[in-house]
């Protein structure tokens, strides 16, 4: 056995990814080979949902389905997939839950799953490549005279506002998040807005909606009881951010949310003279 192979054989074979972030991580670097069995809410990239055997939800997973497969590493991410972990560990499988909340935490896990797979050197290049994409929107924004204040939904019943990377990356974009003490709070319990009547008296110029796991309904927003003397709502600035860009904390929301929200902000700026 040569001294390449050997190596190779160190890292992990068989991966199961609980969600999408790992699996658009590895398939970045090129390590997609490694993946068994993916998130039934995978969507990037598009051909992993028809390469690999879908084998969990968020919340809950196909256990057998993932012990047949043989995984020699599963993939997972935050307390809510303790139980998931529990149930995989007590089967011998190997286990890693990441529990990052910011940017900096999604550019240490591209880094830190590369390094997990033998894939090191690769991996740094993508956090690099994200952090000068980053650099480059930061840069971009900071050419405006005006910040718009920013308020983003991640759920409307109840109303529960955006978390720590979705803040931080408004704040990149050229925004203000309104709620940036919630932001802090991980658990999107500790995020919810008991009074919409909040959202009135911050009377932020944007709204941006991401509500996981359907459609955002931008007229339902508008609709609310009071909310017509939000600026965002009177001046119709009022936008989805598709969940799968913005909400899942890997590589997508580097680079197309991060795009997303910036591009909506520069069009405000813009309307207002820059």
């Amino acid at each position: 056995m040569t001294e390449q192979h050997r190596n190779a054989d160190a890292y992990p074979q068989r991966i199961v990814c609980l969600t999408e972030e790992p699996t658009e991580v590895l398939y970045a670097l090129g390590e997609e080979h490694r993946i068994v069995g993916i998130s039934g809410f995978t969507v990037r990239p598009p051909r992993a949902r028809k390469e690999k055997p879908k084998v969990s939800a968020f919340t809950s997973a196909k256990i057998d389905e993932i012990l047949a497969l043989q995984p020699d590493f599963v993939v997972g991410f935050s307390d809510i997939q303790a139980d998931i972990a529990r149930e995989l560990i007590k089967a011998g499988v190997e286990v890693w839950i990441s529990n990052h909340r910011g940017v900096d935490g999604i550019l240490a896990y591209i880094r830190r799953l590369g390094a997990m797979v033998g894939a090191a050197d690769k991996a740094d290049a993508y956090a690099r490549q994200a952090e000068q994409h980053i650099a480059q929107v930061q840069a971009a924004a900071a050419q405006f005279r005006q910040r718009p204040r920013v308020y983003f939904e991640e759920w409307d019943d109840p109303l529960i506002t955006g978390i720590r990377w979705v803040a931080e990356l408004v704040r990149i974009a050229g925004g203000d998040d309104v709620f940036p003490q919630m932001a802090a709070e991980s658990l999107a319990k500790h995020r919810i807005l008991a009074d919409p009547g909040e959202v009135v008296r911050q009377a932020p110029d944007i709204i941006f909606g991401s509500w996981c796991g359907k459609r955002f309904r931008p007229e339902k927003v508008a609709a609310r009881t009071g909310w017509e003397s939000i600026p965002a709502v009177r001046d119709g600035a009022i936008h989805e951010i598709k969940s799968p860009l913005i909400l899942q904390p890997g590589p997508a929301a580097l680079f197309d949310g991060l795009d997303a929200l910036h591009a909506v902000i520069a069009q405000w700026v813009e309307r207002r003279g820059g």
